[in-house]
């Protein structure tokens, strides 16, 4: 499980694996050849690498030493040509600069470098940069001759290579192979430099990396924006520390993984049947918003469940019934295309028969909709208050028994327009089952929380875990790195960030693949991570066969959802 720990605390783990025997030196040497083993597959995937130039970028401090390190094994283990430039100029007493000199490296220093020249040359000519300036310790804003380097970086690595008639000439859109790329691809060593660790702040010059190998656990600021746009595809080296180490074995923020998802998922017996793996109800749609249902319903059902039911009003059923061939359904009395409040009480004779239950996708927003979602979240001793005495009948006690109509509600799920109406209801925290699941993306958690969208954006994790264990609700908070979090105060931040989900109906698409996991018998908590984490995986594939452009949600349930549980669970 690889944890995701603050500057502090990964010193004080550092301290402690040293004091326990693993110890600095051995963690360098462990780092550098992690990164040294990123840029050698990066190097044999893309091109001959007797072809390869590789500039790594020295820092005065560790992260520095950890470069040293990787540059002396990428040139024992490859014929890249690889070159080492130094900030600061270190002490020739230092065993790792001693290596590299001893193994024909050539190392600059930036001291006897006028006007960056040599560097400009070193960063512009390199198929591939090694990013050991500066690590975790790093304090922002960057000033002085630092703020002269990196600009000189900055410009190297946006100079105009030379091309020939072919480079020019390649078919739109192809991907270029490393060697011929116009900027030198980027492996950034445990963050980018210029990148706050715990923060995301990210200073202007900062080397924004197309990779980053980050070690013994993933750091906050590696999720937080801006600085999450500079990390480019992450990987976390565990080094030889142990996951029960002080500071490391109890932290409760997780990166998830695709291991964590497949460890997760509900076994798929061949002697099973639809009842096997549950059923769900969907109580979704309106008049204006008729593919809401569609979208959720079928992506229940690729994620797995046995059953899927879709209550909606009448109109909402005779548009999309033809083309959802899986589903059955319930028609829910309506006014004027949304479900009005009389349709509580057809929903709740129906719950005893599910296993789970999602309530709004594309439901709307009309008060009579919101009537019905507080009728369905009448607890029987609410209701029982508001039942009313006629004529001379006798008064309620509290051994009166509650409306037949209560039925408890099985797993639940609100989204989209359900979480409005929530939002709407007094009290509404009190109302919600144990372990309900909320996903709500920034406007309608400032919706349910009366903050600002930037109010969100500004605290995601701390809100989010905050609200989850005043709500007692799963909370899933959509966005660039998801964050899902638990009543107990766990949480999980997903790995993934692309505009390919940033179009109407993706939403929709996650609530119904939650649910699905639900009806199979899943925790809450596991069946938001699990979901969020597949969500995100197809939405990342669907970026790299469609682009962020053209996806629509319908690309994403029907074609990527498959690719990706495809790559998680293998048959």
């Amino acid at each position: 499980m690889i944890k995701i720990v603050s500057v502090e605390t990964m010193r004080a783990i550092e301290a402690a694996a040293d004091a326990g025997g693993l110890s600095y030196d051995t963690m360098m040497q462990q780092a550098g050849r992690a990164v040294a083993n990123r840029v050698l597959k990066a190097l044999a995937e893309n091109g001959p690498a007797e072809q390869a130039r590789v500039t790594v970028l020295i820092g005065p401090g560790n992260n520095g030493g950890d470069g040293l390190v990787a540059a002396r094994f990428i040139a024992a283990e490859s014929d890249a040509l690889v070159r080492c430039y130094l900030l600061k100029r270190r002490d020739e007493a230092d065993p790792n600069l001693q290596a590299a000199r001893e193994g024909g490296l050539f190392i600059a220093n930036a001291e006897d470098d006028q006007r960056y020249r040599v560097l400009f040359n070193m960063v512009a000519s390199a198929h591939l940069i090694v990013d050991a300036l500066f690590g975790i310790g790093l304090r922002l804003p960057l000033q002085g001759d630092v703020q002269k380097l990196l600009r000189q970086v900055q410009a190297a690595l946006d100079a105009e290579p030379e091309q020939d008639v072919s480079a020019v000439v390649m078919t739109p859109g192809a991907t270029a192979p490393l060697l011929e790329r116009q900027r030198p691809y980027v492996m950034a060593v445990d963050v980018p430099s210029g990148l706050n660790s715990d923060t995301g702040e990210l200073d202007p010059l900062a080397i924004p990396a197309d990779e980053t190998v980050t070690f013994i656990a993933a750091k906050p600021g590696q999720f937080l924006f801006p600085g999450a746009a500079a990390v480019g595809k992450l990987s976390v080296a565990p080094l030889a520390v142990p996951q029960d180490i002080e500071g490391l074995k109890d932290e409760q923020r997780v990166l998830a993984s695709a291991e964590d998802v497949r460890r997760l998922l509900p076994k798929r017996a061949p002697g099973a049947h639809k009842g096997t793996f549950g059923k769900a109800l969907i109580v979704a749609g309106s008049v204006n918003y008729t593919g809401a249902p569609s979208l959720s319903a079928e992506a229940c059902y690729r994620i797995g469940a046995g059953l899927v039911t879709v209550a909606a009003p009448g109109p909402v059923v005779a548009i999309i019934g033809a083309f959802l061939r899986e589903a059955t359904w319930i028609l829910l009395p309506h006014d004027m295309g949304v479900a009005s409040a009389a349709a509580a009480d057809i929903i709740r004779k129906e719950l005893s028969r599910y296993d789970a239950l999602l309530i709004g996708p594309g439901l709307g927003r009309e008060a009579t909709t919101g009537e019905m979602l507080e009728g369905l979240l009448q607890s029987p001793a609410h209701e029982q208050r508001k039942r009313r005495v006629i004529g001379f009948g006798p008064t309620p006690t509290d051994s009166t028994p509650a409306k037949e109509a209560t039925a408890e509600l099985p797993k639940l799920v609100i989204d989209a327009d359900g979480l409005f109406l929530l939002s709407q209801i007094d009290g509404w925290p009190s109302r919600l089952p144990k372990d309900t699941v909320l996903t709500p993306h920034p406007g309608e958690m400032g919706q349910l929380t009366g903050l600002t969208v930037q109010e969100v954006e500004a605290d995601r994790w701390n809100l989010a875990r905050t609200k989850a264990a005043e709500w007692n609700a799963v909370v899933l908070l959509k966005g660039a790195h998801t964050v899902v979090a638990a009543p107990d105060g766990r949480l999980s931040v997903l790995p993934f960030k692309t505009a390919a989900l940033s179009t109407a109906g993706t939403g929709d698409v996650l609530a119904g693949m939650i649910t699905g996991l639900l009806a199979q018998g899943m925790d809450a908590y596991d069946a938001a991570v699990a979901a969020g984490y597949l969500h995100g995986l197809a939405g990342q594939i669907m970026e790299e066969q469609m682009g962020t452009r053209a996806p629509v949600a319908g690309d994403l349930v029907g074609f990527m959802l498959p690719q990706a549980l495809a790559l998680v669970e293998p048959e």
